[in-house]
């Protein structure tokens, strides 16, 4: 039960979205170049180090995409979770 946005929230909403998987996606594409070279880099040493800045800034990256694909204003599960919580807040007078 989603109240119906205007047309120019809507439209704010859309671009603020857009924004966000677009920043989500240079990320990944930072990410993945930057890793690869550390990767290569760690190979031609003989060691394994690279696996170290790929976990830890694939965590990074992991929860920055829960933020943007999961979380996000104006997705579902966020909607559902805020509805919830006026329900709830109604119940309970606070």
């Amino acid at each position: 039960m989603r109240p119906e946005l205007s047309s120019a929230a809507l439209d704010v909403l859309a671009q603020r979205r857009a924004r966000a998987k677009l920043g989500w996606f240079c990320h990944a594409a930072i990410y993945a170049l930057v890793n690869l070279g550390l990767i290569v880099l760690s190979l031609a040493q003989g060691r394994h180090w690279a696996v170290f800045p790929l976990l830890g800034w694939g965590l990074g990256l992991f929860f920055h995409g829960l933020g943007v694909w999961v979380f996000a204003p104006g997705n579902p599960v966020m909607a559902h979770m805020v509805q919830r919580e006026r329900e709830r807040l109604a119940r309970t007078g606070r």
